[in-house]
């Protein structure tokens, strides 16, 4: 027996609550399946305990809790982010069914089928809002690695304790996996880095958070026909952190402080990996990447005559001076532990319906796809950069319930 519903959403986190909040406001029946048993389930289990937001609390911008605190410059930590959520489910009273997980959507005659683990709803909407977050992804090598090396998935990660002694490999130079390194070798570890080509982004520059300088440049309206290729929007994070009142990492200080900074991990078996000499070119992606930055948010000072403090960021070469590694016995370099800091892997299978691209992502025109009343939202480049974060997807979710609303898709 099936029970019917206006509007199903796939997914309570960010993205999810942000389409429900709109509609329960306007009195439109949906409901939020949720897979796990608690809120903020990405935030409460798949971070480390140290985390914080890289973005300034002004960019926490969900729908009715837009930030209006004595700390715009801020960041939030975990435990803040986990409470940001809940409360917000609470004071709206958001449709949340924990504990059901969507299994398929099938299209039927007008309207949208959703098996679950618990129920099955007939539709005539349905927004899928699980990002792209759904599951690690770790080298099918790995399972080559000697087994008394503990490996794990960046998501798994809480903090050094947790590691057995002994020297850690990180593999990525990401978000994470830039901000895990840091945290290990600062607590005593001897750590090995394997550098991807993600970029680097100042904390601060000329007086200002970069945030506050991306939103001058309009860098989070950019779209994904700007970049180079359909697979750039899924490249790596560029590298900032917000813990300790926000701060830039910079591999260079890494290998200053005695990180040794390895190139891309392409192979491993045993107590061996093998390594792409790859680690300066990477450094160089890195350090252009900074350079443009700052070269555009100089140029927009100098256009617009802004009285501003003058630039001053650290010139720092050291990772030039590695010698690059081509393999590394980890039992002989003391490593214990690998950390994969390499990302995830999305999939919309569930969808019974043809609506991805040659990547697996979905083909879309603002969250709408060629179903109508099938859509999508919280995934970057959704519509622009910014749609994957606080600071975007409200924005989505208003264009996705404008659609609803306009096109009177109600059930029954």
């Amino acid at each position: 027996m099936s029970e019917t519903m206006e509007t199903v959403i796939v997914g309570g986190g960010q993205a999810g609550l942000a389409v429900s909040y709109p509609l329960t406001q306007q009195g439109r029946q949906n409901i939020i399946l949720e897979k796990a048993d608690k809120a903020a389930e990405a935030w409460r289990n798949h971070r480390w305990d140290s985390f914080t937001f890289v973005t300034t609390n002004w960019t926490n911008q969900l729908p009715g809790a837009e930030y209006t605190g004595p700390d715009p410059e801020g960041f939030l930590p975990l435990k803040d982010i986990i409470s940001y959520f809940e409360d917000y489910i609470e004071r709206y009273n958001l449709p949340v069914r924990y504990n059901t997980e969507a299994l398929s959507v099938e299209k039927s005659d007008g309207s949208f089928t959703v098996k679950t683990s618990g129920a099955t709803y007939e539709a005539a909407n349905v927004v899928i809002a699980t990002g792209l977050h759904q599951r690690p992804r770790i080298p099918s090598f790995s399972a080559k690695i000697a087994k008394g090396i503990q490996q794990i998935h960046s998501s798994e990660y809480r903090n050094p304790e947790t590691l057995p002694p002994g020297a850690v490999l990180v593999v990525g130079s990401a978000q994470s996996g830039s901000q895990i390194a840091e945290e290990l070798y600062k607590s005593g570890r001897k750590v090995y880095l394997c550098v991807g080509s993600a970029g680097r982004i100042p904390r601060r520059y000329r007086g200002k958070d970069i945030g506050r300088w991306m939103v001058k440049l309009g860098l989070f309206e950019q779209t994904a026909d700007t970049l180079p290729s359909p697979k750039a929007r899924f490249g790596g994070s560029a590298h900032i952190s917000g813990t300790k009142g926000g701060h830039t990492i910079n591999l260079h200080q890494f290998a200053r402080d005695g990180v040794t900074l390895l190139g891309r991990i392409i192979d491993g078996e045993g107590s061996t990996i093998e390594l792409a000499p790859d680690l300066k070119e990477n450094l160089a992606k890195t350090d252009e990447f900074e350079a443009r930055l700052v070269g555009a948010i100089d140029a927009y000072i100098e256009k617009n005559g802004l009285d501003m403090p003058e630039g001053t960021l650290p010139s720092l070469r050291d990772g030039y001076e590695v010698d690059e590694k081509l393999s590394l016995d980890l039992k002989t370099a003391g490593v214990s532990s690998i950390v994969w800091a390499t990302g995830y892997k999305f999939d919309f299978n569930m969808v019974k319906l043809p609506v991805a691209d040659e990547y697996g992502y979905p083909v879309q025109n603002q969250g709408r796809t060629a179903y109508p009343g099938l859509y999508f939202v919280g995934l970057p480049w959704l519509t622009t950069i910014k749609s994957g974060l606080l600071y975007g997807v409200g924005g989505d979710a208003a264009l996705i319930v404008k659609d609803i609303v306009e096109n009177h898709q109600v059930s029954g």
